[in-house]
């Protein structure tokens, strides 16, 4: 969803320069705006005013100081110039705004996506625990909310936004508008932390390869961008600009594959990844995935983990250990299917239900065999729960001995 994005109005010509020390007027009426002023049709933002305090233009590169203003004006001084130009974005520092973080537009799109069967929800912009409430009583569980940080006001509520969330995106483009740039690697870090620590999944988003917007191949500071996150253990790296206009949109995508690919691949990532790894949770769940993580990485002949789920959560608790080998979650439904695809590490897959643990494990050694490099010999580490398809319970941990497939094999583990 778009959320309340803040804009300034327009320009009776394409764009203006301000520069340092000129005076510039924000106001509420809806004229073309000209090189001393523009309309700034939102009241709340006038209404938030605090003598003293600057706006930011342009994603930060104009800052205003406000040295006057009322209900309908402020009238600043440019302590920061640049370009401006129509609809540009405007940002607060350190001000929380009173407004909620779905329009109605945002509304009427939210049921458009839900009626199409969307399977998660970004919700931009958020501020506090309530923002959540408001979405989640709009959505219910017809799809997971991925809360995206992009305002310092959110870090004062984080532990309850990731709680209220299904995940969450570190949107550092508009976050490092409102924050020092010094300050977002180390917040990047701790919101990660943060979301591996309540088992949430974590997207770390914006400008990752921002130079492929207009050149074939990244910078080598992009490159370590991206190597960072993935030793970080955040779930998954998106782009952003560099697919949705950039001129080299594919070439973007295989580039972070490769950095990926070669990140993981790297002695220094299994070590990063015991560093970071989380103490267990004490319950009877947290000790079977511990056991799965300890068991693959044990038996020397172990080629992946694979997990039977109703809801997702077994699947999830295996991701949160970062174990050292795939993750094959196995489920009947589609919609857990495309969402536990997000988790760190794992491969989904929809299958019939299973009546029986034999039937757990029949599956288990079929399937790790036609996605994953498994072969006859290998073992799999298989966790579930008892009874069966009731969506909670993990409370079995078991060592398959992959065998040879038959054609019974085949029919009875066909992918849906």
């Amino acid at each position: 969803m778009q959320g309340p994005k803040l804009r300034i109005g327009t320009f009776g010509c394409d764009s203006i320069t301000l520069n340092v020390g000129d005076k510039f007027r924000l106001d509420m009426s809806p004229e073309p705006g000209d090189q001393n002023r523009v309309c700034l049709p939102h009241p709340e933002i006038f209404q938030a005013m605090v003598p003293g305090m600057d706006l930011l233009l342009n994603d930060g590169i104009v800052r205003l100081h406000i040295d006057d203003f009322g209900s309908d004006y402020a009238d600043t001084t440019v302590i920061s110039g640049g370009i401006l130009s129509n609809k540009k974005g405007v940002n607060i520092p350190g001000v929380p705004l009173p407004i909620d973080a779905l329009t109605e537009k945002d509304k009427r799109d939210l049921e458009a996506a839900l009626d199409m069967g969307a399977d998660m929800i970004g919700l931009s912009f958020v501020q506090r625990p309530e923002d959540l409430l408001l979405a989640r009583s709009l959505i219910q569980n017809r799809a997971w909310i991925i809360s995206k940080i992009e305002k310092p006001a959110a870090l004062e509520h984080l532990d309850e936004i990731i709680r209220l969330s299904d995940g969450i995106m570190v949107a550092r483009g508009d976050l490092g508008v409102e924050t020092p740039p010094e300050k977002v690697p180390v917040l990047q870090k701790k919101i990660v932390q943060a979301c591996r620590k309540a088992n949430k999944p974590v997207i770390v988003a914006t400008q990752m390869l921002e130079s492929m917007v207009v050149n074939p191949t990244p910078t080598r500071a992009e490159a370590s961008d991206v190597a960072t996150a993935v030793f970080d253990a955040a779930d998954a790296v998106m782009l952003s600009a560099e697919t949705a206009a950039g001129k080299y949109p594919v070439q973007a995508v295989s580039l972070m594959d490769r950095i990926i690919f070669e990140t993981e691949a790297d002695e220094l990532y299994v070590k990063y990844l015991d560093a970071a790894r989380l103490p267990p949770e004490g319950t009877t769940e947290s000790a079977i995935t511990v056991s799965a993580r300890v068991t693959a990485q044990t038996l020397k002949d172990a080629r992946a983990i694979v997990s039977y789920t109703m809801s997702g959560a077994t699947a999830s608790r295996v991701s949160r250990e970062r174990p050292y080998v795939p993750v094959l979650c196995m489920t009947p439904d589609i919609k857990v299917a495309r969402r536990t695809s997000l988790l760190w590490g794992i491969e989904s897959v929809v299958s019939a239900p299973a009546e029986t643990l034999d039937d757990v494990a029949r599956k288990a050694n079929c399937f790790a065999q036609r996605l994953l490099n498994v072969k006859p010999g290998d073992k799999l580490i298989l966790t579930a729960g008892l009874p069966f398809n009731i969506a909670g319970n993990t409370n079995i941990l078991q060592i398959i001995s992959v065998s040879p497939l038959n054609d019974s094999d085949l029919a009875f583990c066909e992918i849906s």
